[in-house]
């Protein structure tokens, strides 16, 4: 099992400069992978693939990309590069999206996503593992009149998508590499999560996925002044169905409920628990909410578990 960090510095002067910095404590840390999100801000694919030719040895990804207003051809430009850029150590995570940031923000109706998933997982596919692609579905087309092979990125980019509904959990163990599953806490995985996309992937002939699970949380003594911030911050995920089915099945009732807040031997026993429940990789998301001084503490720690990890 690999344990990682997701990388935050939006209220930074410079988020690249920043985000590198992040990065070269993460590795300093022992921290073997360093993950970015994707909103409306910096282009994750295009950070990622800095941080990983800044950081050497340290595997990026990005988590998650919405398919909604975005088109296979795109993406896979980007993520080609990545890979050439970090030599094979970029991972693309893919996400459904939401109702709100997709009709708020690109005004586009959010309608049908899982079958927009798994047409975007088809030719994204042709496209990274060829660098062509024929593809012509209902909602996507993808032909490639001239080459879309990025040289350097011959391997192939490593698909996994932020799936935990059934249906994309289907989706995704039989087209994509894995998923990135979040606030879904160990309870979820076991019983639910990893059993769906496990079988889905057997049925389809695919290898075993990867599971890795992005868990919001931090190392503190404060554990009361931060788990009231962090049910503050997580709130937003309430109002998500996906997400707060994965929080019922988690056994919580709100998203901070989820969260793994306290001192390092709480924490290590959360993430044994995750690897437990089937966890290939542990990613640590939110982990500067209670300061720079909690979250080199929580590093530190996450680092130590990522070398004691078979």
């Amino acid at each position: 099992m690999t344990v990682g960090v997701v990388l935050n510095a939006p209220d930074a002067a410079n988020q690249v400069d920043a985000t590198v910095q992040l990065g070269g404590e993460a590795a300093a840390a022992g921290l073997r992978s360093a993950w970015l999100g994707q909103t409306f801000g910096a282009d994750s694919p295009q950070l990622a693939a800095i941080v990983g030719r800044e950081v050497p040895g340290l595997h990026v990804g990005t988590s998650a990309i919405p398919v909604f207003g975005r088109h296979p051809l795109v993406v896979s430009s980007q993520a080609q590069t990545a890979q050439a850029a970090t030599h094979g150590r970029y991972h693309l995570g893919l996400a459904l999206g939401t109702k709100l940031l997709t009709e708020g923000g690109f005004g586009i109706p959010f309608t049908r996503p899982v079958a927009r998933l798994r047409e975007f997982l088809v030719a994204l596919r042709q496209l990274t593992e060829t660098g062509s692609a024929d593809f012509h579905g209902e909602l996507f087309t993808a032909t490639t009149p001239v080459s879309a092979r990025v040289p350097g990125a011959e391997g192939g980019v490593p698909l996994l998508v932020a799936a935990m509904g059934p249906q994309a959990l289907r989706a995704s163990g039989e087209l994509a590499d894995g998923i990135l599953p979040y606030l879904a806490g160990p309870r979820a995985l076991a019983e639910h999560i990893v059993p769906a996309v496990t079988a889905a992937a057997e049925a389809a002939g695919r290898p075993a996925p990867r599971i890795v699970a992005l868990v919001p949380g931090v190392v503190t003594d404060d554990v009361e002044t931060v788990r009231q911030k962090a049910g503050g911050q997580l709130a937003f995920y309430e109002q998500i169905p996906s997400y707060a089915r994965a929080i019922e099945l988690s056994g919580g009732k709100r998203a901070v409920d989820v969260a793994v807040i306290g001192n390092e031997k709480t924490v290590a026993d959360e993430v044994r628990r995750y690897r437990d429940a089937g966890a290939t990789e542990v990613v640590f998301s939110g982990t500067e909410i209670a300061g720079d001084a909690a979250r080199r503490r929580t590093w530190t720690l996450l680092g130590e578990l990522a070398h004691a990890s078979p």
